[in-house]
């Protein structure tokens, strides 16, 4: 049962903090509220009346909006044109919609600008536009599901100032979120979900974040801290010179990476900062063979693999924690023993010769779901019915059980709670101290401060800085993440200078 015996009160113009481990029922949970899913029993009540949603149309009448977790924008639209998409007959699609925006942005500080395609915003951007299209729509009950998990800290703190201005005028905001020191910091009251039941409702200056993380999963919460330093002398993964050029819906020509060059060691992990849209993805891509670069090389162990396969690559002993779960690490109407073989059919133990072996395929599946705790009922379950964290973890778990020399890990803890998390990192320790090499690319800064042996920031395509992760902070990398110089860290030379903001864009 998802959820049994979820009882809370959300006070009007406040924020509040919903937390909990992954499969505690959050997300069921939000989906009632938001009339997507149907409850068996209980009552809900909005501002006293009790209230029956059959679905989301419903709920967005009686004043509910959703931002979810993966945003639900149309790339090739401006955000005027995704703004009132489905609600034409608010303001209509000209003028009166165009200042409408204009209220809703300049009342919330939202900064957004009408005629811009989503597909040159930046993520909190288009976070922000996401928010200002529930206002459109009259929302004045606001559900964020883990609003900063792709934010850099300035930017989590601008998404705060923008969430203080919603509650002073008197909207209420349901913020669920992973990083109980953020809600600590935002929320004015906080309940504490586990395995589908209410288990605590606190004050945040009650607590702290180590009581919460032990209401959630029973355990201290976690830090990736450590400066065991176990790399080696002996090459893993070597980039050189590379360059990959993209082509725009508008047929024009750009430089997505641009002069990349980097050796990761056994032993190492690599981390690589940088505001989503930067490069980091297509740096993943060309590594993975998923896109083929104009120019440079990248060798494995000593081997060449530049016109290998990505299938060839697996097999060479590649590793990948994709950055897009449904996309590139989920076939989501396959059982969880299909997702176990993705990605390694021709490898043990999932074939034996020519043939599938889906006896063994099975039981390893178990195994897995086991060892890396994923809540589900059963290893015939389609992966679309697991929490996000939950999918996350069967992908984690599938990976690292073929014991690949280089692991490419995009995001690896995104979505999943302090427990899980604080699991993933300890497989990525051990391993790392068998010689794993790892290339790191998080929006988790701590994680990537506390795992990273090294530390490059991108930055429009390009690495311009080096950081040393002993002793840069958080808001340093985050300063040079968005582009802005910083005395202590060592910036590639001319880097910083070439790729100079242009109009405060970060693409």
């Amino acid at each position: 049962m998802a959820n049994h015996d979820i009882h809370f009160a959300v006070r009007r113009g406040t924020v509040h903090a919903l937390v909990g481990e992954n499969g505690a029922g959050k997300s069921t949970l939000m989906k009632i509220l938001y009339g997507m899913q149907k409850p068996d029993e209980g009552t809900i009540a909005v501002d006293g009346e009790q209230v029956s949603f059959a679905g989301p149309a419903d709920a967005i009448a009686r004043g509910i909006g959703m931002v979810h977790q993966h945003f639900m924008l149309a790339d090739n639209l401006t955000v005027l044109e995704n703004t009132v998409l489905g609600a034409e007959a608010l303001h209509g699609i000209g003028g009166q919609a165009r200042k409408k925006i204009k209220e809703l942005s300049d009342a919330y500080r939202l900064n957004v600008r009408p005629d811009v395609l989503v597909e040159d915003l930046g993520v909190a951007d288009r976070q922000r536009v996401e928010i200002l299209k529930v206002l459109y729509r009259g929302a004045r009950t606001l559900i964020l599901d883990e609003p900063t998990a792709v934010l850099v800290p300035q930017e989590v703190e601008a998404l705060f100032d923008n969430l203080r201005d919603l509650k002073a005028e008197g909207l209420t905001v349901l913020f669920i979120s992973h990083k109980l020191g953020e809600v600590l910091s935002v929320a004015d009251d906080i309940t504490v979900v586990r395995r589908g039941t209410t288990v605590a409702s606190v004050k945040p200056e009650e607590t702290n974040p180590k009581q919460l993380a032990e209401l959630m999963v029973g355990s201290e919460l976690p830090s990736p801290e450590t400066r065991e330093s176990t790399v080696t002398t002996a090459r893993m993964l070597s980039v050189d010179k590379l360059r990959l050029s993209a082509t725009d819906t508008d047929g024009a020509v750009r430089t997505v990476l641009d002069d990349i060059a980097f050796t990761i060691h056994k032993g190492e992990v690599l981390g690589v900062a940088g505001v989503e849209g930067n490069g980091q993805a297509e740096l993943v891509e060309a590594v993975m063979g998923m896109r083929e670069p104009d120019t440079g090389t990248v060798t494995l162990d000593g081997a060449d693999i530049t016109a290998r396969s990505t299938r060839e690559r697996r097999e060479a002993g590649i590793g990948y924690i994709p950055e897009d779960r449904h996309r590139h690490g989920l076939l989501l109407e396959g059982t969880l023993w299909e997702n176990r073989i993705l990605g390694h059919v021709t490898e043990t133990p999932n074939s034996k010769g020519q043939l599938l072996d889906l006896a063994g395929a099975r039981a390893d599946t178990a195994r897995i779901v086991a060892e890396y705790d994923v809540r589900t009922p059963g290893i015939e379950v389609t992966a679309a019915s697991l929490s996000g964290g939950n999918q996350q973890k069967l992908i984690v778990g599938r990976e690292m059980s073929h014991n690949p020399k280089l692991l490419i890990a995009a995001h690896p803890t995104r979505g999943v709670d302090v427990g899980a998390q604080a699991q993933i990192w300890d497989q990525i320790r051990e391993a790392r101290r068998a010689g794993l090499a790892v290339l790191l690319i998080s929006a988790d800064l701590d994680e990537l401060i506390g795992l990273s042996d090294t530390l490059r920031v991108m930055y429009r395509g390009r690495l311009v800085a080096d950081a040393d992760p002993a002793t840069v902070t958080p808001e340093e990398l985050g300063s040079a993440m968005t582009g802005a110089a910083s005395g202590h860290l060592e910036h590639t030379e001319d880097a910083v200078e070439d790729a100079a903001p242009e109009g405060g864009e970060s693409r």
